[in-house]
């Protein structure tokens, strides 16, 4: 696992942990729905956080005759847990706090002490997005923040970034709904400030779910990498024809390769084992993500009957 993933999780999970004590202390004392809301949202992101190292420690573990394949999808397996969290427990409860507090508004006392501890929450979950945000722009290239989160293979990565981003936003509605209700003393405000931040973070609960589903059940290698795959076996003088390639992530820094390929009729078999030696040692050297590749000497007439064969089996 990258150690940026682990710093950014860590840092994270520091910053989370000293803002929930600040948070549940404030809203102990001021009885502000929005701010008991932001207190088990940073609880939840604390809990998720250390989830998620144990999914990267867990991911780490070498194979054995148990899982060939390693651990490396325990990353994912966790990290869907996370979003589960934040949609039942962060968005349920402060979607729950939020209609109660509407339904029966009561003043909070001394908001100040809410305005003071949402401002250094601000700082603290600041520096934490700041940290996730900056890893995360090592990988994104030219994309927009929004495909390169689309397109990461590392949900430890945009799971932080997505979870600080939606604090961020919670917080600000926090500050927006106690100032309001403040202001004018209407304290539903308070509790529509509440209702607000559970539906962003089950809106953000539900990205996470879509990204990491899609990851437990298996994405292929990223276009780039399938086409230096393709490139580097077009070029093997022995190679007559290209019958398939199949990726997959195991872990973020683990892809499988699966090749079918069609040699010439008149290489031999010392030419055939020599170009799948010189294949499997090209594609790791411009790809060392790619940790295990498969390659199946097959006819391409072959091939397409036994998919033919595949399909109506499954059918």
């Amino acid at each position: 696992m990258a150690s940026g993933s682990v710093k950014v999780v860590i840092a994270a999970l520091i910053g989370n942990g000293l803002i929930t004590i600040c948070k549940f202390s404030a809203a102990s004392y001021t009885g502000s729905s929005a701010m008991f809301s932001e207190a088990v949202h940073s609880l939840v992101d604390t809990c998720n956080q250390g989830l998620l190292l144990y999914g990267i420690k867990r991911a780490a573990m070498p194979a054995d005759a148990t899982h060939p394949f390693g651990y490396g999808k325990e990353l994912y397996f966790w990290a869907f847990v996370v979003a589960l969290l934040i949609f039942s427990a962060g968005s349920g409860v402060s979607i729950y706090e939020g209609i109660h507090k509407i339904s029966d508004p009561s003043p909070i006392t001394d908001p100040y002490i809410n305005y003071i501890i949402l401002s250094l929450a601000m700082v603290f979950e600041g520096g934490a997005w700041w940290i996730a945000f900056k890893e995360f722009n090592k990988i994104k290239g030219d994309d927009s923040l929004f495909k390169a989160m689309r397109d990461s293979k590392d949900p430890a990565l945009f799971t932080v970034l997505l979870e600080d981003s939606a604090a961020m936003l919670g917080l600000a509605v926090a500050l927006l709904g106690i100032g309001i209700g403040h202001w004018l003393d209407m304290p539903i405000f308070d509790g529509i400030a509440s209702l607000i931040i559970g539906i962003i973070l089950a809106i953000a609960a539900i990205l996470l779910l879509i990204e990491t589903k899609a990851l437990l059940i298996g994405e292929a290698a990223s276009p780039q990498v399938l086409q230096d795959i393709k490139q580097f076996i077009t070029a093997n003088k022995h190679v007559a024809k290209i019958n398939d390639i199949l990726t997959m992530h195991l872990s973020p820094q683990d892809i499988l390769v699966n090749l079918s390929i069609d040699f010439n009729n008149n290489a031999t078999a010392d030419q055939v084992e020599i170009a799948v030696s010189e294949l499997e040692i090209s594609i790791r050297e411009k790809h060392p993500a790619i940790k295990r590749i498969f390659i199946e000497a097959q006819g391409w007439q072959s091939h397409l009957a036994n998919k033919k064969l595949d399909q109506n089996n499954m059918a």
